[in-house]
């Protein structure tokens, strides 16, 4: 793992981070804090109403909530996920739309 801190306080870091997400003009923000050659985790702020569209799903990645209500959607389901929730992200194209502020922890397996 490259250029990243050894530990990262995600209760520290959240409430900055979505307030950049609300004055961002795409109501979203994201710090990578760890990546490496076989994963990534991402923390990702959602302002209320923002979305990720569509997108191609990885190898293997799982969402979790760390403050608000989001919904993960695909064309074959859709889940309503609050804080404290974790998800596996379906092996299909998903996207999601932020119901209130929202961030989550993405972490992604690279091959």
């Amino acid at each position: 793992m490259t250029g990243h801190p050894a530990v990262t306080s995600i209760d520290a870091l959240a409430p900055d981070l979505l307030a950049e997400a609300r004055s961002h003009a795409s109501r979203r923000a994201a710090r990578t804090l760890v990546s490496g050659t076989s994963q990534r985790a991402t923390l990702i702020a959602l302002a209320e109403g923002a979305e990720l569209a569509e997108h191609d799903s990885p190898p293997a990645a799982t969402l979790y909530v760390v403050s608000g209500t989001v919904r993960l959607h695909s064309h074959s389901a859709e889940w309503t996920l609050e804080r404290g929730h974790l998800a596996t992200i379906p092996p299909e194209r998903h996207g999601l739309t932020a119901l209130d502020d929202v961030v989550v922890l993405l972490t992604v397996a690279l091959r």
